[in-house]
């Protein structure tokens, strides 16, 4: 069948490694295309300002990541608008509070307030100064992917950037079958750049693939290692993530549908044909199609995330603050979200068996008939053997009714407007935030 291409510098690429070419129409022999994928490194390190914060991607390593996109949010009153930069600048906060959250993310809300010429300047330079964990760069054109390289520059040095990387970056397939000018454009400036790539078909089963989970993986493969393969041309080594965005549409309204088991089962096969293909995986998010912060939310966005982690996902998009299909950011769902990510990296640590994890001594101390909670291990231990989630409220329900009846959703914003009140920025040199200021530009602003 072969993928269209439809860029003339990617076209004369694959003549030069030996693809067949007709037209925009690429055909990859199988040999060629896995001498290519097998250039990928199977991990990398995403290096943050704060080295402490840097993140292994692959292998064991998982780096979660805020909702990406969101033309719209629903804020703290609970009124949907359109984003702006002030909400932008409140994601990358709550992420860089957040310990669940170790990505500050990319565009997590379209901010609409800011022109989008100069818009991914005012963006990256929010991550690189309200945060010091690691963040992802624009790709809206090879000009701003050129932008946000050079930004890193400034911050981390020209040096370090050679050798290092410093941005994971989404590039999307357009499924079915078609990687366009824009994305390829962009893996160029970032491969080149030793900048990691997303390698992510865009999968709405049933509308862009075919309805049949084998049908659509197999179409999916077909893109992603397309892809994968077109950075190592770029540069052997180039750092990529193998993954999509997933999907299931209704065959009665259109609209895409989330934690389905077709998407789950999509999960898994992505999981085992990215270590089958030694590379990271790219999965995950707590996405959901409901338009409130209510039981469907919740329920979608489990259904999807749980999968994720049990597949080995490396590298999770979306894993906070996702509704409405992903057009609305919400602040209540962020916070709701990265309890639950708390939660399933608990599980995702797996179970310690030291010595002292066995509690023999307790076991003997306790006897038959009596109870652990006075007794000496579990008073060393409490503190830290189970998380409470912040959102939730575990009193009785007489208290809950004395104190207002308030439920999850109200729970959650308030926790989001004490978060945000308690920010304090992480310390950034001052002649450093002055020339990156002064490479993105007037529109760029201060953390102040």
């Amino acid at each position: 069948q072969g993928i269209e291409f439809r860029d003339e510098i990617a076209l004369a690429d694959w003549r030069r490694v030996g693809a067949d070419v007709k037209g925009a129409n690429v055909r990859i022999d199988r040999t060629l295309l896995l001498d290519l994928v097998s250039k990928a490194p199977s991990e990398y390190i995403h290096h943050a300002r704060n080295p402490r914060r840097s993140v292994k991607i692959g292998g064991r390593g998982m780096a979660f990541a805020p909702i990406y996109g969101s033309p719209y949010v629903r804020d703290l009153s609970g009124e949907r608008r359109y984003a702006c930069l002030e909400d932008f600048r409140n994601f990358v906060k709550l992420a860089y509070m957040v310990p669940s959250l170790n990505v500050s993310g990319g565009t997590v809300c379209e901010p609409t307030d800011v022109p989008v010429a100069s818009r991914h300047l005012d963006m990256l330079y929010a991550h690189m100064t309200l945060s010091d964990k690691p963040f992802m760069g624009g790709v809206t054109s090879p000009a701003r992917a050129a932008d946000c390289v050079a930004m890193c520059e400034i911050l981390f040095g020209k040096e370090f950037l050679e050798q290092n990387t410093v941005m994971t970056s989404l590039t999307n397939c357009n499924s079915p079958l078609v990687w366009d000018e824009t994305m390829l454009s962009v893996i160029r400036v970032y491969a080149a750049a030793n900048q990691a790539c997303l390698i992510s078909p865009f999968i709405m089963q049933g509308a862009n693939t075919p309805v049949t989970t084998a049908g659509a993986f197999a179409q999916l493969n077909a893109e992603a290692l397309a892809g994968i393969a077109y950075a190592q041309i770029i540069r052997p080594g180039a750092p990529v993530i193998y993954g999509a965005t997933l999907s299931t549409v209704s065959m009665r309204t259109g609209a895409p549908m989330y934690g389905t088991s077709e998407t789950q089962v999509l999960t898994f096969l992505t999981g085992q044909l990215a270590r089958k293909y030694g590379v990271p995986m790219r999965t995950g998010g707590m996405r959901n199609g409901s338009k409130a912060v209510d039981t469907q939310a919740a329920y979608e966005s489990a259904q999807t995330m749980l999968p994720a982690i049990l597949a080995g996902g490396n590298f999770f998009l979306h894993s906070a603050g996702w509704l409405e299909s992903g057009l609305s950011a919400s602040y209540a769902k962020f916070m709701l979200d990265a309890d639950q990510l708390t939660v399933l990296q608990r599980l995702a640590s797996g179970v310690s068996l030291t010595e002292d994890d066995f509690a023999l001594d307790a076991i003997s101390e306790v006897g038959a008939g009596g109870h652990f909670l006075g007794c000496g291990h579990t008073l060393a231990h409490y503190e830290t053997a189970f998380y409470s989630p912040q959102t939730a409220d575990l009193s009785t329900y007489e208290q809950w009714e004395e104190e207002g009846q308030r439920d999850a959703l109200q729970r959650a914003t308030d926790i989001a407007r004490n978060t945000l009140n308690d920010y304090s920025p992480p310390p950034i040199d001052e002649a450093v935030d002055e020339d990156i200021r002064s490479k993105s530009g007037s529109c760029a602003t201060s953390n102040s």
